[in-house]
């Protein structure tokens, strides 16, 4: 099982080497499953961190000053996103450093960063709200602005971490159907959105993340799927999978040290989903809206290759 993790990191490290080449400089969103042509962003949107913690990997991986400077280099260019109103920023910055060592300029960003999400905290509503840098109402709480805000939280505030993710969990897990975002509403109070649906797959795959970041066991029930490799939408069973999801979740397993169920994970995606040039396909990204349903995903290829590099020995799992 070593040999083949071994294999699928370096030739999912290798994939990202060709990418930074293909790329241009900016950064890499989805791929065609075809073509394996990027589709990407000139500031990294909420996946920029995804891609600097991949060149962080892969300079991990070589030990070459050109890949550490390449990944240094990509890390400070996500500094535009410090200020920007967004729980991603959890997201961006965490991911975004958490492998960089003693990179000065890194650890810069990250301690900045923290700052910064701090005083977006919301001590009333006991979160850092998602935020209007992509557009809709402001005072919503998501799943995806869970996990990477509480360890950076954490750098700076302890209380106000525990907080962010306690008022999550009960929101995404109260009473009735899972809800991967809420609003909120001064008269009403928190409502569940229909957007994004109850079924979505990285919903509870972000949320357990958050958990295991918390470095917690708590009691998990309805956060990890009963697949391996979830549907994009549970409630869409003819539907495409989201093997982005399945790659989160490895992660978080692996974090919470439940190292049978994330190795029955990575297995699955390692011999059905990653092709021989290190491709991790079948990532939905939107199925609502038809964006690459069946795609290579920054992210879902990150979460592989940092839980491949985590069974190989390259990092330490409690070491980010």
């Amino acid at each position: 099982m070593t040999t083949l993790y071994g294999r699928a990191l370096a030739a999912v490290l290798d994939r990202v080497a060709a990418t930074r080449e293909a790329t241009g400089g900016r950064f890499p969103l989805f791929a065609e499953p075809d073509t394996g042509r990027w589709t990407t962003t000139g500031r990294g949107s909420w996946t920029g961190g995804f891609w600097a913690g991949l060149l962080w990997l892969r300079a991990r991986h070589t030990g070459a000053a050109y890949d550490r400077d390449a990944a240094s280099d990509v890390t400070a260019r996500l500094a535009d996103w410090t200020d920007a109103d967004s729980a991603t920023r959890g997201l961006i910055f965490w991911y975004g450093t958490a492998l960089a060592g003693g990179d000065d300029r890194a650890t810069r960003l990250r301690k900045r960063a923290a700052r910064r999400c701090l005083e977006a905290y919301d001590s009333e509503l006991g979160l850092v709200p998602w935020g209007s840098a992509f557009g809709g109402p402001r005072l919503l709480a998501r799943a995806d602005g869970v996990p990477g805000m509480v360890p950076l939280l954490a750098t700076v505030d302890r209380r106000a971490a525990e907080s962010h993710l306690r008022t999550h969990l009960r929101l995404c897990r109260g009473e009735g159907l899972f809800s991967s975002a809420s609003r909120w509403d001064p008269e009403a109070g928190w409502s569940a959105c229909a957007e994004p649906p109850p079924g979505w797959s990285r919903g509870r795959a972000w949320l357990l993340l958050a958990v295991a970041e918390a470095a917690r066991h708590p009691d998990t029930p309805g956060l990890i799927p009963r697949p391996l490799v979830p549907l994009a939408d549970e409630d869409r069973p003819d539907g495409p999978v989201d093997t982005s999801a399945a790659a989160i979740t490895a992660w978080a397993l692996l974090k919470l040290g439940r190292y049978e169920q994330a190795e029955a994970v990575l297995g699955e995606l390692v011999r059905v989903h990653l092709t021989d040039d290190g491709r991790l396909l079948n990532g939905c990204y939107d199925l609502a809206k038809g964006v690459a349903v069946r795609h290579e995903l920054v992210w879902g290829t990150f979460f592989l290759a940092y839980a491949l590099a985590a069974t190989t020995g390259l990092i330490d799992v409690r070491e980010a």
